[in-house]
């Protein structure tokens, strides 16, 4: 494959991710051996590319879509599952999906690879410009080399901030920069269905002063907490 052919390739993904209120979230190559699906060992000279949304630019088209009205189970993962497996056809690629498992798929250990996002004291991955508002939908592996574009050096947003507004903003204190106590944050929710959280989304998320322009819109929060307890709870 020549280098314009490899650029012809990135081109056509971003046009199909773009469709779809998607971008590219990374891109690395992968080394051999490397597990990709939990079962796949790449071969040398391979190529991942991370598809997700920073903010909701997802939610036009997906709340628009037969997942989302069907009134079955996950449908942000099928969508996703749909979305990705029809890009990978049309590309010559194998699409990756982060809820496949176990074994999973290592997503944050590749976007950060990727040099895309940091780890954050709350334990979520955090974008120099998206902040905590960000997500990865699937990826995109190819078994030969792609030409990737020059990656762009940032800084770990964290290191420059002082305040750790995240910490603090959670009404009770599920994070404490070495865990997330999960069980604390699911029964305040449980307890509370119209509190800030459910309504516009994890306040921790809010109260990082990093990518305030991408916050979800709320009914694209609303989507999320709302699937997130029912994970937690076990109740459809």
């Amino acid at each position: 494959m020549t280098r314009q052919d490899g650029q012809d390739v990135l081109a056509e993904i971003a046009v199909r991710l773009q469709d779809c209120g998607l971008t590219v979230r990374g891109m690395l190559h992968t080394a051999a051996g490397e597990t990709i699906d939990g079962a796949t060992a790449a071969p040398a000279g391979g190529t991942l590319i991370l598809a997700g949304h920073a903010g909701s630019t997802l939610w036009p088209v997906f709340s628009q879509s037969p997942e989302y009205h069907d009134r079955r189970p996950d449908p942000l993962d099928r969508w996703s599952r749909r979305i990705g497996k029809h890009i990978a056809a049309a590309c010559g690629a194998q699409a990756v999906f982060p809820f496949d498992g176990p074994p999973w798929s290592p997503f944050l250990s590749w976007v950060q690879r990727a040099g895309t996002t940091f780890s954050s004291p709350i334990g979520l991955s955090i974008d120099p410009h998206a902040g905590l508002w960000h997500a990865l939908r699937f990826a995109l592996w190819f078994d030969r080399t792609l030409p990737l574009p020059e990656a762009q050096a940032s800084t770990p947003p964290c290191q420059q901030c002082r305040s750790r507004a995240c910490l603090s903003a959670c009404p009770v204190g599920a994070f404490t920069g070495t865990e997330y106590r999960v069980e604390d944050c699911t029964d305040y929710l449980r307890r509370h269905p119209d509190s800030a959280c459910m309504q516009r989304g994890c306040l921790a998320r809010h109260g990082c002063p990093v990518g305030q322009n991408h916050a979800y819109q709320p009914a694209h929060a609303a989507f999320h907490m709302q699937a997130f307890l029912r994970s937690q709870t076990g109740h459809d």
